[in-house]
């Protein structure tokens, strides 16, 4: 096994000539794609990973000064793409993931047939003419309780993030994925995804793009979904799932799972 395939715990499951990658996004790992893989394994290859810095990972290979931007992640990507050697995917993104995931395909557009985005937000503070959910002083107090008290925190932010009854499976899951990420690494990784702002190249993803959204979500408004659909380079469709909460493939898979099996299973219609 190489470094890559080591340092991220991948994994490829199943057999067929398409190839679909998952990427999970913050807080998680790559347990919270177990409602899907079943059912792609009998008709695809599926690649799964650990993004650095989760949990599951040796957070002695966290570069703080590489991940202190999305560009680091997306040559992770990269890296793990060529390391196994493929040359075309389907590309699952939750979260920031989908970001990462549009910049990786915006530099080897080649690699992607397709991007699925799952909460997907380019930036999460509003500005003048763009509503992304939060003011500074949201983020700031965010990062303030993850200082003061991490555990305290991810008790408190477990529920909201996910949505519904807060003694639910998915909030317990979350909570876990969340807690064993190392503190001081959780608080970079936050502070670099909530203060990005990459609204200036989504023009430049030209690969098609299927926006999954939740209709109730609380680090992404649905009106954001809709700005990703007016604003990417090349096609694409954006569907609004009756599903509740930022996590909704571990929360609602029941909603979510269907929707998701359709859009990798089919593209954007002529």
């Amino acid at each position: 096994m190489g470094i890559v395939e080591e340092a991220h715990n991948i994994r490829v499951l199943g057999s067929g000539e398409r190839i679909v990658v998952l990427a999970h996004g913050f807080g998680t790992d790559q347990s919270v794609w177990k409602h899907l893989v079943p059912h792609l394994v009998d008709d695809h290859r599926v690649i799964l990973f650990d993004n650095m810095g989760a949990g599951t990972t040796n957070p002695d290979y966290f570069d703080f000064d590489r991940y202190s931007t999305l560009e680091g992640y997306a040559y992770d990507l990269l890296a793990i793409l060529e390391e196994l050697g493929v040359a075309s995917c389907i590309f699952v993104g939750h979260s920031v993931s989908a970001i990462v995931g549009a910049l990786a395909s915006i530099a080897r557009p080649d690699l992607f047939s397709k991007l699925i985005t799952i909460s997907a937000s380019p930036r999460y503070l509003n500005d003048v003419d763009y509503y992304g959910g939060f003011e500074q002083e949201d983020l700031d107090q965010l990062f303030e309780a993850m200082r003061e008290n991490y555990k305290a925190w991810c008790s408190g932010f477990a529920p909201l993030a996910v949505g519904g009854d807060m003694d639910s499976v998915a909030v317990q899951e979350f909570s876990r994925t969340l807690f064993n990420i190392r503190p001081d690494i959780a608080l970079s990784v936050a502070q670099t995804i909530f203060q990005s702002d990459f609204r200036q190249v989504l023009r430049l993803v030209t690969v098609p793009c299927h926006i999954l959204q939740s209709s109730k979500d609380l680090a992404v408004p649905v009106v954001v979904s809709e700005y990703l659909h007016r604003n990417l380079g090349g096609e694409s469709i954006a569907e609004v799932m009756p599903s509740d909460g930022h996590l909704p493939q571990l929360s609602s898979p029941d909603v979510v799972i269907p929707v998701l099996l359709r859009h990798i299973r089919h593209d954007i219609a002529a």
